[in-house]
Order: structure tokens, then C-alpha cells, then sequence
């Protein structure tokens, strides 16, 4: 899969095509070292379980009925963007809403939150607490550990925001340049993590080989480029 290009991101039904061997194969021998690997509670294999596909994860998914007006967005998002500039000034201040965060490291969407979102967080959650192995998720979707862009690229493709596993370097031009307002993937050739309501998924900074890596705090965003999906 070639990742899109801000000029023309790709269609949903582009996007969601079923990955292929070949490209898994490709994305895997691409991987560069993750410099952060020793905050990730690196393993040399697992016993863990096998999760599912990505859209078994969004098939899930319940969301909230009913949408907000244009009005109400704006509204919200000035909001969210002023207590994240007070609160948290090194996360991305144009995410939309704050998910929430249950005692168990699964994200709660929050109110008013997209579908796509939903689908996101639900494929974060699927695969939340699992093991981090480096290149976990590249040969596959379907693995038992992933790797910081295997993590990132599951539960962008629970939305169906991308076909197959993409690297931290690939993810350097997933989508289109920028914050956006829900989801922000921020990547380098070597790590990527990414902020989805207001809400931090990254396997750097976790609190044990089976913590979350949904995390409340925020961290400094230097030496990353920042991607969303348009629209979101």
C-alpha cells in the first residue's frame, strides 16, 4: 500500500483493501530500530494471546446515536483546545474531544465522537495491554505483541484507515500533514505513537510489560511529524 498523500488521501474503500503478503513481507523489512524500546518493556517472544483482525475489534464498537451540529463542535473544540493548552501544553492542542480511561487501560469514547473514532479507540483497546515485541504486527494484523507501528497501524485499520502495517517512517506521510481534531499520529523513522481524543497511545512510557498503552500524560512531541486522517 502507498500511503496517502495530502493532495489525494485515499477513499475508505481504497483504504480498507485486504493487505496482501507482499506488502506485509515489505512493511516488515522496512522497520528500523526503536529508540525507545527500553521504555516499551521490550520482549523476545510471548505466550500472550492472538488477537483478532482489526475490524473484529470495530465490529464491536457501540456508538452514541445522534450528531452534533457544526455549532456544537466548534464549541467543543475551542473548549477542549484551551484546557489542553492549560493542562497539557506538549499534546497537540487541536485534538477534539478528551476520552476517558477505565481501571482496566481500555479508552471510553467520549461524547459525540465520530464513528471512525470509535472504531480507533476500539481497536487501541483490543490490543491495549499486549506485550511489545519489535516488529509485533508487521507479517501481520492478526499477532500476539506489537511494536509501536504495529500498535499505531492496528487500530488505525479497525477504522479502515489504512489496508496493512505501515512503519514509524511510513507513517511519516499516512494521511495528510498536521494535528487534526480527534486523531494525531505522531511519527519518526524509528517510533510512533498518536493521540486520539485528546488521549495518548504509545508503547513508550507504559508501566510494566502489561501496561496500557492508552496513557493520560502527555509527552514532548519534538523530532515527530504530525499526521491526521482528513476530516478527522
Amino acid at each position: 500500500m502507498h500511503p496517502a498523500r495530502p493532495d489525494a488521501p485515499l477513499g475508505i474503500a481504497q483504504a480498507t483493501r485486504a493487505p496482501t503478503a507482499r506488502t506485509q513481507r515489505a512493511s516488515a523489512s522496512r522497520l528500523v530500530p526503536d529508540p525507545e524500546a527500553a521504555q516499551s518493556f521490550a520482549q523476545s517472544s510471548s505466550t500472550h494471546s492472538v488477537a483478532g483482525a482489526p475490524s473484529t475489534a470495530s465490529a464491536a464498537t457501540t456508538v452514541a446515536p445522534g450528531a452534533p451540529s457544526d455549532a456544537e463542535v466548534r464549541a467543543e473544540l475551542r473548549q477542549m483546545q484551551q484546557a489542553q493548552r492549560a493542562a497539557t501544553p506538549a499534546a497537540p492542542t487541536a485534538a477534539g474531544a478528551v476520552a476517558g480511561l477505565d481501571q482496566q487501560g481500555n479508552a471510553q469514547v467520549p461524547r459525540h465522537a465520530p464513528a471512525a473514532v470509535a472504531r480507533v479507540i476500539a481497536g487501541g483497546n483490543a490490543i491495549a495491554t499486549f506485550p511489545y515485541v519489535f516488529g509485533g504486527g508487521h507479517a501481520s494484523f492478526e499477532d500476539n505483541a506489537y511494536d509501536c507501528s504495529g500498535s499505531v497501524s492496528y487500530a488505525l485499520a479497525a477504522a479502515g484507515l489504512l489496508a496493512a502495517p505501515l512503519t514509524s517512517g511510513e507513517l511519516m506521510n499516512w494521511g495528510a500533514p498536521g494535528p487534526g481534531r480527534w486523531i494525531t499520529v505522531l511519527a519518526n523513522e524509528g517510533h510512533t505513537y498518536m493521540y486520539v481524543a485528546g488521549l495518548r497511545f504509545d508503547t513508550s512510557g507504559r508501566d510494566g510489560p502489561l501496561g496500557t498503552r492508552w496513557q493520560a500524560g502527555a509527552r514532548a512531541n519534538d523530532g515527530f511529524v504530525a499526521r491526521h486522517w482528513p476530516g478527522l
